[in-house]
């Protein structure tokens, strides 16, 4: 399914324009850089203007080569829902006024649901977790002390209520005096629940896999971030199986060997001057892991005829 047909983004001469105008001139000119004012100076220096996608299109590019920032572009000029921030800048909301898209078969809006995924949004689910589960260990501890103080105080001192206030003291010590210590503790605690961990790329899978529902647009950053390399190809098979079956269209950043070479993949080259569509085998960090494995040829044969013995 496609939704999303094509994106344009600020020519040269909107740039020039933007930098030229009397509003923006309280901008140095001297200090106009990709840095003061991101995310204008980046596509013009790739003659990247427009963008024109198919079900999966993939944005590929070392690292600095501003796949992100064109995932976050598209989906800040598309108004779509993200669960983690990034990094704006003051001149991010001007920028998207020289942006435009159209969508396909006369389109109004984009489907409900559509969102841009990114791996921020795993790490701060990991940090929310710890979070929780610290929290609750933290107080068990005090519940355990407060058995353990509670039992020593009415065996040495007894106690007595005086007046209705201490009703609830009363039935407390009468728990500590009845039960046993995890009997107490758990009776007391306000949830006994930890949420259950995984391993960083464990977490980024489940968090990616179960944030993609049915029919709607997903814009993916670096997805492969943790994953190992049986993750990043059963990753691929679900994102191809998404498209395939449960009409989805992704954009995805990324530079996963794995990634690259799903079925049907538009890829735009963004380390190649000026940007171009490239097949998934052109592409230099692809042909490095194919030199690496050519390199170290013989002792994979070796280790195969090792394992046959």
């Amino acid at each position: 399914m496609q939704y999303l047909k094509s994106f344009s983004l600020a020519s040269e001469s909107d740039e020039v324009d933007f930098v030229m105008s009397s509003a923006s001139y309280k901008l140095d000119m001297a200090c106009y850089s990709q840095n003061n004012a991101y995310p204008f100076h980046i596509f013009p220096q790739m003659s990247l203007s427009r963008l024109d996608f198919e079900p999966i299109t993939i944005f590929y590019g070392g690292n600095g080569s501003g796949k992100s920032t064109l995932l976050n572009v598209i989906a800040e000029k598309l108004n779509i829902h993200r669960t983690a921030p990034f990094n704006d800048s003051p001149h991010f909301a001007e920028y998207l006024e020289f942006c435009t898209y159209s969508l396909c078969n006369g389109q109004k809006r984009l489907p409900a649901g559509s969102e841009i995924v990114t791996s921020d949004g795993v790490f701060d689910l990991l940090l929310d977790v710890r979070a929780i589960n610290s929290g609750i260990d933290r107080e068990r501890e005090e519940l355990f002390e407060e058995y353990a103080e509670t039992v020593r105080d009415c065996r040495e001192n007894g106690w007595q209520m005086r007046d209705l206030s201490q009703y609830d003291e009363l039935c407390r010590r009468m728990d500590a005096r009845k039960k046993s210590r995890s009997q107490y503790v758990t009776s007391r605690m306000s949830s006994t629940a930890e949420i259950p961990t995984h391993s960083n790329g464990e977490s980024a899978f489940l968090y990616f896999t179960k944030r993609i529902k049915e029919n709607a647009l997903y814009l993916l950053d670096e997805p492969e971030n943790s994953l190992s390399p049986k993750l990043q190809l059963e990753l691929a098979e679900f994102l191809e199986a998404s498209v395939r079956f449960y009409g989805c269209q992704l954009m995805i950043s990324t530079h996963s060997p794995f990634l690259l070479a799903m079925k049907g993949a538009k890829i735009y080259d963004l380390d190649s001057r000026p940007a171009s569509i490239r097949r998934w085998s052109e592409l230099e960090n692809v042909k490095a892991y194919f030199d690496l494995f050519k390199t170290h040829e013989k002792e994979f044969n070796q280790s195969k005829k090792e394992n046959l013995l």
